[in-house]
């Protein structure tokens, strides 16, 4: 992991990342959102803050019964802070001073079709920079990257629909889960619930990398404005963008990044030893 300290130099670690809150995270969500549990543990780990994430309502409650897991299956995301993703909720958490975790690009991402690895998908319009503001809330762009060293979608949502079979399945799952985002237009409105076919590789690193905190503190007049606030949205959306060039430009030079040398070196220094990575 890799942060951005205030003068803008980035570092191994996560000494950039704002201790005080309301601290907003928004940043791409992996395949099957498979960098969740590094990333909520390790800034428990490090930093000693838990990070409240907002998550799709099925794992929190069932419309009915169905296919979905059971409620329990997600236990853990309850334990760790996650709240289901509503605007009320997002209100509470920024009033608390909470650290919150945001994706908005949210199912779309995370069930992403072949050859759309780190694209984001995000809503035309913002739906968070107005209320970031209104608690001067600082918002943190972040990045993560490795998916494509462990996995690779080879069978996707627009195979599973030109099956009758698995068509009538994924109606159901979205059905029993609850459709988000029923008003927005263009890919980030297919949130449909599937799961697409995939091929585990050798694993490989994850990496994230957390740019430079935008500050919203004394502007919550300015981002009234619908063209301010749109700018802002914008400008995080454009910082995700890079922090995904710069980690997958600065991973080629990890020698740390496949498998065999991590296990080489944990031999040698010990299996609790952290393996290096890249110089940032």
């Amino acid at each position: 992991m890799f942060s951005t300290l205030e003068d803008g130099k980035v570092v191994r670690g996560l000494a950039g990342m704002p201790s005080e809150g309301p601290v907003l995270l928004v940043g791409y969500h992996m395949l099957l959102g498979s960098e969740l549990y590094p990333l909520i543990s390790q800034i428990l780990i490090e930093r000693n803050i838990l990070v409240r994430g907002l998550a799709h309502p099925f794992a929190f409650t069932r419309l009915k019964d169905g296919m979905l897991p059971e409620v329990s299956t997600f236990d853990s995301y309850r334990i760790m802070g996650a709240v289901p993703v509503s605007g009320p909720n997002f209100y509470k958490l920024l009033s608390a001073k909470s650290h919150i975790l945001l994706y908005p690009g949210g199912m779309r991402e995370a069930l992403h079709r072949k050859g759309e690895e780190y694209k984001l998908f995000w809503p035309e319009q913002s739906e968070f920079v107005r209320m970031a503001a209104r608690f001067g809330a600082k918002i943190v762009p972040f990045g993560t990257i490795g998916e494509d060293d462990v996995a690779q979608v080879v069978f996707d949502y627009d195979d599973l629909m030109k099956i009758p079979y698995f068509r009538s399945q994924i109606e159901k799952l979205t059905a029993e889960g609850g459709k988000l985002r029923t008003d927005a237009s263009g890919e980030v409105a297919n949130q449909d619930v599937h799961l697409p076919g995939i091929l585990p590789k050798v694993p490989g690193r994850f990496y994230y990398y957390f740019g430079k905190p935008i500050e919203t503190e004394g502007r919550k007049q300015e981002l009234r404005d619908r063209e301010k606030c749109h700018e802002l949205y914008l400008q995080v959306k454009a910082e995700v963008e890079k922090c995904l060039a710069y980690l997958k430009e600065k991973r080629e030079k990890d020698p740390y990044r496949n498998i065999l040398p991590r296990l080489l070196y944990q031999a040698r220094h010990g299996f609790t030893s952290e393996v290096p990575s890249f110089e940032p």
